[in-house]
């Protein structure tokens, strides 16, 4: 009897389409003219509100008339040397749309032109200026999605150490929060991962630190004292072989008496998030970012509006 195909095997496919299209000849910007060819299917994101902020390009995403003083940062994924605002942009603007929430999508440097830490760096520099700028804490979420829920919890980790407040929440979906891959589902999730092998997770691991060492906590988090953090919503693929950087650093929050909602997604894989248009359960973990997001969220906001250059 013939196995009958998944939607889950449909974003398998199309995800490996790309990665099989890679080789040692190929170039970081010609994996990255693939990883968003992947993903923005049309000319969307140009619809973005392009700018700069501390010299980092952001976008603007979601509706115009959104206040911009309640808003949430998204980081994108993608090992830290592919994805970007185009790959992205549907997810975030789909948060936006859900949530009544505008999100400002962070171009931050990739590896290899840039390495550990700049990425934190930047991020941090983009916070503070909105800080800066009037917008509140307590109005600021953080979202990314593997190596950008790294660099999510990596930047809220600076933030701290600088004696900055750290924004009202954060949600973080397929999170890579250890660089040294100890996790066993390194192991036990090998054959059920067909995308993401510890040998690659490595690699990416080795261009992104640039001979740093993966044990910094700023590098892998799961090392970090997590005492001061805030809420965080976490999802993961129960497929996945990075299921363990998301489930340790849950219970290292827990243990910490930090509120966490870590929720496994049975048969999925990493970020399955970004094809809401094949599998359900896509649009409904959007749905459950989004319901955590406007639950963090303080309801009164002003309607001013904030200019950044």
């Amino acid at each position: 009897m013939l196995k009958m195909r998944t939607p889950t095997d449909e974003v398998i496919e199309q995800v490996l389409s790309v990665y099989k299209s890679w080789g040692r000849t190929t170039t970081a910007k010609q994996m990255r003219d693939g990883w968003d060819a992947l993903f923005s299917k049309n000319d969307d994101y140009l619809s973005a509100d392009y700018t700069e902020i501390e010299g980092v390009r952001v976008a603007w995403i979601g509706d115009v008339n959104l206040p911009r003083d309640r808003i949430f940062i998204y980081l994108h994924g993608g090992g830290y040397q592919v994805g970007s605002i185009r790959s992205h942009y549907e997810m975030v603007s789909r948060i936006s749309a859900k949530s009544k929430i505008i999100g400002l999508a962070i171009a931050y440097s990739r590896a290899p032109e840039h390495s550990f830490p700049t990425p934190v760096m930047e991020c941090v520099k983009v916070y503070k200026s909105l800080l800066r700028q009037g917008v509140k804490a307590k109005n600021i979420a953080f979202i990314g999605d593997s190596a950008g829920a790294n660099l999510a919890i990596s930047t809220v980790l600076m933030l701290t150490d600088k004696g900055l407040p750290y924004p009202a929440m954060l949600a973080l979906m397929s999170p890579w929060t250890d660089l040294e891959a100890r996790g066993k589902s390194y192991e036990t999730r090998s054959k059920l991962d067909p995308i993401h092998q510890r040998g690659m997770i490595l690699r990416m691991a080795e261009i992104y630190l640039a001979g740093h060492d993966p044990k910094d906590p700023l590098a892998s988090p799961l090392n970090a004292d997590l005492n001061e953090f805030p809420p965080t919503l976490i999802q993961v693929g129960d497929r996945e072989t990075v299921l363990d950087d998301a489930r340790d650093f849950a219970q290292k929050l827990e243990l910490a008496g930090i509120e966490v909602d870590c929720q496994v997604w049975d048969g999925m894989i990493h970020v399955f998030q970004q094809f809401p248009d094949i599998l359900p359960e896509a649009d409904q973990a959007l749905a459950k970012i989004s319901d955590f997001l406007i639950s963090h969220l303080t309801s009164k906001v002003s309607n001013h509006k904030i200019e950044v250059k």
